[in-house]
């Protein structure tokens, strides 16, 4: 085999159909790990926490760590590399979180003690003494505020905005960009199919490939806030 051939082959090594393939599988696989052991002590309190309504004060403690967690998992997702010779995941969610957790958790918290007060509200409504009409209300403002913080999350992960800016964009584009909106409902809709109808554990353990699903419904958000939003 001649230098010249020899060359070809090694500067196109890497970038086939199944490299891209098998790099896309490393990167998700990685990310996966790497999110769950970010989110391994809130995730291990939740274990011990029982169904009782009670404890959702205590739940919505332990999911804190999931915010930067799942920041970094989209920072990782979208930096991620396609050559199989250049891929370095862990790195790249480490620098995510790094990146990403004070900004992420500005935003993640208030939305978790918000959501916490609707779903406690919820399970003790009888006792509230308001009309009925008021519990549908409330899940459609709950769902709302999911769809919201889907959109805050994205944008914290991959750009650099101060919190209130983050939030104002989230709810701009929760109208602007029905269609990434929509995916963003199919996504949550799915986890809590699979959480109600198999086991709690499963969106955590296919929360990789969620999340690179919701990169990718996103992608008109993410290009009109580079192209009218940053410098």
């Amino acid at each position: 085999m001649s230098g010249a051939q020899s060359g070809v082959r090694a500067a196109g090594f890497g970038t086939g159909v199944l490299s891209r393939a098998a790099g896309l599988i490393h990167t998700l696989v990685t990310v996966e790990v790497m999110l769950l052991l970010a989110a391994a002590p809130g995730l291990a309190g939740l274990l011990l926490l029982g169904p009782d309504p009670a404890n959702l004060p205590l739940a919505a403690v332990c999911l804190v760590p999931l915010g930067p967690a799942l920041s970094a998992a989209l920072y990782a997702l979208h930096h991620r590399g396609h050559d199989l010779t250049d891929l370095h995941p862990a790195r790249t969610y480490a620098r995510g979180w790094r990146l990403n957790a004070l900004p992420a958790l500005k935003l993640w918290v208030p939305l978790l003690a918000w959501l916490t007060v609707i779903a406690f509200t919820l399970t003790h409504f009888p006792a509230t003494g308001l009309p009925g009409w008021w519990a549908v209300l409330l899940t459609a403002v709950g769902a709302g505020s999911l769809l919201w913080g889907a959109h805050a999350l994205l944008l914290t992960s991959l750009f650099t905005f101060r919190a209130r800016d983050t939030a104002r964009l989230a709810g701009y584009f929760l109208f602007r960009h029905a269609r990434a909106t929509l995916g963003a409902a199919s996504l949550l809709l799915l986890t809590a199919a699979s959480t109600a109808l198999l086991t709690e554990a499963l969106p955590a353990l296919l929360a990789a490939p969620l999340l690179l699903s919701l990169l990718h419904s996103g992608r008109p958000v993410i290009a009109e806030t580079q192209e009218d939003f940053t410098a």
